[in-house]
């Protein structure tokens, strides 16, 4: 496992995660490293774009097709 540092924290800040690590009965340390791995684990913006351009989109719907039903939404 590795150790971080973090510096430069507000005060706001710092009391802010010590009152939610302690509404969860963990320590603040316990609480940002949870935290912090939920983060990680979400795709960046990068990885989603790459994924949608992957997708196989043959079978999908035409732009017209979508054009008309959107239209035909409004009406």
């Amino acid at each position: 496992m590795a150790t971080l540092y973090i510096r430069d924290v507000s005060d706001e800040v710092a009391a802010t995660l010590k009152e939610r690590a302690a509404a969860e009965g963990k320590s603040l340390s316990a609480y940002v490293a949870a935290e912090l791995a939920r983060i990680a684990a979400r795709p960046t913006n990068d990885q989603i774009i790459a994924r949608l351009k992957a997708r196989d989109r043959s079978s999908g719907p035409t732009s017209e097709e979508i054009v008309a039903a959107v239209q035909a939404g409004r009406r």
